[in-house]
């Protein structure tokens, strides 16, 4: 059955209305995190949440344009592209990175939360923009898993989508850091570059498994239905 169209709208309006407020509205002082003055500071852009938030608020728009103007049949005769998008935006970017960026902020966040969400910023960062960005993302994503059936892409083909995002992103960050000599996040600081190397390994690895896992769910969920197609 899915979502449904007034729930992929709702849910991409709040996504969409989560990156309005975070870009317009909240404004941590520079003495508690100080990017430095170059003009690639790029606002909210250097951070890996505000690229998840912007890639689920343009999924859920997708499905709900394909709720519109595609299909929600398991198996149509004619897929149309919103329908192609949207299958492969999921597995390839949408359930992996929501996955990665709640994992790993809540997990550091344990640790010590310090290294990735300072005390000092909660005045300015509302705690309902922090589960928005943080905790929304991967409850959303798992809700569109197990609700609305998709064909998996190869390996080959999710694997590189997904890795390329990646390692964009960590070629981004090294431009911003080369520029202010400083680093996005708190736990980079205290890292040296052996230590550094090995935790943008782990992310890359990180970010390929949970989409194995991805890719796991969808069979565990949909292999049943795409047994009883092909009899």
């Amino acid at each position: 059955m899915g979502i449904g169209k007034i729930g992929h709208f709702i849910i991409a309006a709040h996504f969409w209305f989560g990156c309005y407020y975070d870009w317009n509205y909240v404004k941590i002082p520079a003495e508690l995190f100080d990017m430095g003055d170059s003009k690639l500071n790029s606002k909210k852009l250097k951070f890996l949440t505000y690229w998840d938030a912007l890639l689920q608020s343009t999924f859920f728009t997708i499905c709900f344009l394909n709720d519109i103007f595609g299909t929600n049949e398991n198996f149509p005769k004619k897929i149309p592209f919103i329908r192609k998008l949207k299958d492969i935006l999921l597995p390839a970017l949408a359930f992996p990175i929501s996955m990665f960026v709640g994992i790993t902020f809540w997990g550091l966040y344990v640790i010590d939360r310090e290294l990735v969400f300072p005390r000092a910023i909660d005045p300015y960062f509302p705690w309902w923009l922090n589960h928005l960005m943080h905790t929304n993302i991967v409850l959303f994503s798992i809700t569109e898993m197990f609700t609305s059936y998709r064909k998996y892409p190869g390996r080959k083909i999710g694997f590189s989508i997904v890795t390329t995002f990646m390692v964009t992103y960590l070629i981004w960050i090294h431009i911003l850091n080369s520029y202010t000599n400083r680093w996005v996040y708190p736990v980079l600081e205290v890292l040296n570059l052996p230590g550094r190397i090995a935790f943008f390994a782990f992310c890359l690895v990180l970010v390929i498994g949970l989409y194995i896992v991805g890719e796991k769910l969808n069979s565990l969920r949909w292999g049943t239905t795409l047994t009883s197609k092909k009899k």
